[in-house]
Order: C-alpha cells, then structure tokens, then sequence
C-alpha cells in the first residue's frame, strides 16, 4: 500500500464520520422537543380527563363535556351543525378581535417603550411624570370604560382603547426598570471608548434594557388579549369578546368556553413569538436566551 493510500484512507473514515455528526445531534434535539410536547400536554389531558368525568358524575347540564365544546368550535369555524347566527362566523370575529388587540398593543408599545426609556434616564422627566402615572396605574382598566365610551363612542376605538391601557403600564414600567438597571460601570465603559450622546444609547442603553423590554412585551401581550373581553363590552357586535358576552347572554355555555380557548391559544401563539423574537435579538446573551 503506498503512503498516499495509507494516508487517504483515515480521511474518507473521518468524512463518513463527519456526515454522521449532524444526523447524531438531530436525534436528541428531535427526542428533546417530543419530550416536551408529551410533558406539556399531560396537565391539559388531565384537566379534559376531570372535566369530561365532572360533568358526567354530577348530570348537570349548565357546562358541556369537552365533546360538546368540541361540536361547538367545529361548527363556529366551519359550520354545517348547529345552522345558527354562530356558525361558520369564527373568521370575521377573530379578524375583528385581532386588529383590536394589536392595534391597542402596538400604540402602548409605540408608546410606553420611547416614555420608558426616556423615564429612565432623565431625571427631571421622571420626577414631573411618575407620581401622575403611579396614581392612575392602580385604577381598572373597567373603570375606565364608561369614560372610553363618553371619549370614544360606542365601538372599535374604545376598545382599542382599552386594550392600550392594560399593555401600555407593563410595557412602560419594564422599559424604565430595564433602564435603571444598567451597570454603571458599562457607562463608564463607554465613555473610555469615546461613546458619547446618541451613541452611547446605541450601544450600551437600549441592548442592556432589551431584556426588560421584552419582558413587559410579554405581559402587555398576555394583558391585551385579556382585556378583549372587556373592550368588547363597549357595543361592537362582532369579535371573540362580544362571542363570549353573547354566550353568556343566552346561557351558551359552550360558546363561551369556545371563545375562551380561541383567545388563550392565540394568546399563547403571540407569547410564543415575542419569546422567539426574545432569542433572535438577546442571542449574545445565554442567561437570557430562554
């Protein structure tokens, strides 16, 4: 055997194992995530499971089986059950309940994140705004409504409204708490380096309070979609909230736990995204990779 085939030899062997790397780490990562779907999904089996023998223990009939809440968001989806004012309607309700929940929650965002940062680093800014925001923060986002329909009138702009007052205060409050919490020393830092103004906000405000930032994104979401409810209180005939005040209207039952689990899904599904937008901007740091 010549020295070249000696020496070749061991490549091709390291290259077949080299192909075979990828493939070795896929299998535990693919184990990893089906392990956490099965362990995600025990509590909600256990709860359908109780719920499911609840209601048939006790015979009552105010609060459906599971298999009736199933029937019902069939047929608000796609129809062709029940033939009622309902069915086949979950499209334009949740279109409507869409653009009110994010266009509430992109206005406290465009908002409370520019204040927020303000707030944290001006002093003066801070001391003429905080005590008027800490007094009305405490008052209910129903306390307002009879005020947001006098401002509003009776429909979407109120509810939008709303919704903006119950993302606006998490995303805020993060947003300074992120900037007050900025290591001094990384001010210091800076300014070594020449950082200055303008700059210095680039490059040492704004990525050490992008954790925080996230963090109220996050609650505001989780908020924005809990007002809905509330927000369509205020006379609009279509969205998941006025579903659910209908149902509960007509004794529907069924209709009203459906427009719950159409709500805490997408609610679900947009923390999911915040969270994914999380990783991608704050990849640099791992503590906070989540």
């Amino acid at each position: 055997m010549s020295l070249e085939t000696a020496v070749a030899a061991p490549k091709s062997g390291s290259g077949a194992g080299a192909a075979k790397t990828p493939a070795g780490k896929a299998a535990p990562r693919l184990w990893g995530r089906l392990k956490a779907i099965a362990l995600a999904s025990v509590v909600p089996l256990c709860l359908l499971f109780l719920w499911d023998f609840m209601v048939r223990r006790t015979g009552t009939r105010l609060i459906p089986p599971p298999s009736g809440v199933a029937t019902m968001m069939w047929d608000f989806a796609f129809g062709g059950i029940y033939d009622d004012a309902y069915s086949g309607s979950l499209p334009i309700h949740f279109w409507k309940s869409v653009q009110r929940v994010y266009g509430g929650f992109f206005l406290a965002t465009a908002t409370g994140i520019p204040l927020g940062l303000m707030l944290g680093r001006i002093p003066l800014l801070r001391a003429l705004l905080d005590p008027m925001l800490s007094l009305l923060r405490p008052v209910p986002v129903t306390a307002w409504l009879p005020l947001s329909m006098i401002f509003f009138g009776l429909g979407p702009k109120s509810a939008i409204f709303l919704v903006f007052l119950g993302a606006f205060y998490p995303i805020m409050l993060n947003t300074v708490f992120g900037v007050r919490s900025v290591d001094p020393r990384l001010f210091e830092a800076a300014e070594m380096l020449g950082c200055r103004g303008s700059q210095m906000f680039r490059a040492v405000v704004l990525p050490a309070a992008l954790p925080s930032i996230f963090n109220g994104l996050r609650l505001g979401a989780g908020f924005a979609w809990i007002l809905i409810v509330v927000g369509e209180m205020t006379g609009v005939p279509e969205g998941l909230g006025a579903v659910i005040m209908d149902g509960r209207t007509l004794s529907r039952t069924d209709l009203v736990i459906t427009g719950m689990i159409i709500i805490g899904v997408t609610g679900y599904v947009s923390d999911r995204i915040l969270l994914s937008l999380n990783n991608y901007f704050l990849r640099w740091s791992p503590q906070h990779n989540a």
